[in-house]
């Protein structure tokens, strides 16, 4: 009888792991589809940007999503309950998005275009490029809230996406080999030359933005003066610009 009891408790057993994973396994579903749906539109973006603008601010776009040892392990760490509901509330990283960008102002502008969709909630926002870490890292945090649609039902997903520049993200990279090498205890003489690398490639991204600029204005003069060139039957007329914008204030 006793034998006989402990099997139907280890079958009912069985039942909850299965039950357990099966929630775990829609949880972790849910997310992936969130990170899907926010690759999708930033996708979009990107594709539109190579087809109908000069110029596209995104280099290359990459995703992951936390797995449950990583979630399990960050739990522990803050001292969490471990339940579904408390993942959801506390960690709002499951799904990483990195953006790369050419210039500084690439980022700050990709950011005006994610808040300008509507189903896209900005949660929260850490500007490490104004106000970098001490370590130099430097990069835009943003913490958003997207709806992921169920057969059954909506669910609200947490998406932290980041956004930096090709030289951001290099030395981003290489402060991430290197402090997983020391196991995050380096040398004070390596954490200053980090901190200086990080000067460099700040340095760098600025002058670099300001030849971006540059480049800009010489490229809008240049429009300016081929639509003050009139071209008929082989021949240049001049047309002053006043007489341009007299036709477009008539049209308005």
């Amino acid at each position: 009888m006793e034998w006989k009891r402990r099997i139907r408790m280890s079958d009912q057993n069985l039942q909850q792991l299965i039950t357990v994973k099966n929630e775990m396994t829609r949880f972790m579903m849910t997310y992936k589809f969130g990170m899907d749906e926010m690759n999708t539109k930033l996708n979009i973006l990107k594709e539109e940007f190579q087809h109908f603008h000069e110029y596209n601010p995104i280099e290359h776009i990459k995703t992951r999503l936390k797995s449950p040892e990583s979630i399990l392990k960050k739990m522990y760490r803050k001292n969490l309950e471990i339940t579904l509901p408390s993942i959801k509330k506390n960690i709002q990283d499951i799904v990483g998005i990195r953006i790369v960008c050419s210039f500084i102002s690439d980022i700050y502008r990709i950011s005006e275009m994610l808040k300008q969709q509507k189903d896209i909630k900005f949660i929260k926002i850490k500007d490490y490029i104004k106000h970098p870490k001490s370590t130099g890292y430097q990069s835009l945090h943003i913490i958003v809230s997207i709806p992921v649609y169920m057969s059954d039902r909506k669910e609200e997903v947490f998406v932290e996406i980041q956004i930096r520049t090709v030289a951001m993200d290099f030395w981003a990279s290489l402060e991430h080999k290197i402090y997983y090498k020391y196991n995050k205890e380096i040398p004070e003489r390596l954490t200053k030359e980090l901190v200086d690398a990080a000067r460099v490639a700040s340095e760098l991204d600025h002058r670099m933005e300001q030849l971006h600029k540059e480049v800009n204005h010489i490229k809008e003069a240049e429009q300016e003066r081929e639509l003050q060139v009139l071209q008929v039957n082989n021949e240049n007329f001049h047309l002053p610009m006043g007489l341009l914008t007299s036709f477009i204030k008539e049209e308005e």
